[in-house]
């Protein structure tokens, strides 16, 4: 086990990161494109600043896992060992990324951009999506009971084939529970 250690400025596109648990960890400027982080234990840790594109992330676990500003590019989360799934989003990108059929009750994404990101049959009951960007966001047979999207924008989902009791948003973005209807509203 690797514990309460900084890892900074590092390319594991190039050299492969150690297999192993990373337990209060930190990564900061790192480099993880198209690398594969398979089967790798993360708890407590945090990455601030890192390159995410296209990992591979199977059966790898994310628990208690913090990303900030970090680039997170078309990563398939739903492929991640989902028993202790725990995340927080803050300041990413998460363009073109897959959380389908995950449990992400109680999940922050912040300040993210969450364009074309599939949430599909994914259980976000009481999530927080504070000022992200949700163009083209998937959203079927997801659960967004008592989840906040009150600061989102660019929201487009249908209220009947969604589970929203309790839900929350703003004036200003309710128009996007309606474009099935195509009705005009001003």
């Amino acid at each position: 086990m690797i514990e309460n250690k900084d890892f900074e400025n590092l390319n594991y596109s190039e050299s492969p990161l150690e297999r192993g648990e990373y337990e209060d960890c930190r990564f900061t400027n790192c480099d993880f494109v198209n690398a594969d982080l398979s089967n790798i234990s993360f708890t407590d840790c945090l990455f601030t600043d890192c390159h995410f594109s296209l990992t591979k992330i199977d059966y790898t676990i994310l628990n208690d896992v913090s990303f900030s500003n970090c680039k997170l590019l078309g990563v398939h989360f739903n492929n991640c060992d989902d028993l202790f799934l725990s995340v927080s989003f803050d300041n990413c990108n998460l363009e073109l990324s897959v959380f389908y059929n995950l449990t992400l009750k109680k999940t922050l994404f912040k300040d993210c951009n969450l364009t074309g990101v599939d949430f599909s049959e994914t259980n976000l009951t009481g999530s927080t999506f504070q000022n992200c960007n949700l163009k083209n966001a998937l959203f079927q047979n997801t659960i967004l009971e008592r989840a906040n999207l009150k600061t989102a924008y660019n929201i487009s989902l249908d209220p009947e084939n969604n589970r929203m009791k309790h839900a929350k948003f703003s004036k200003e973005n309710v128009s996007g529970l309606l474009g099935k209807y195509q009705i005009n509203i001003s």
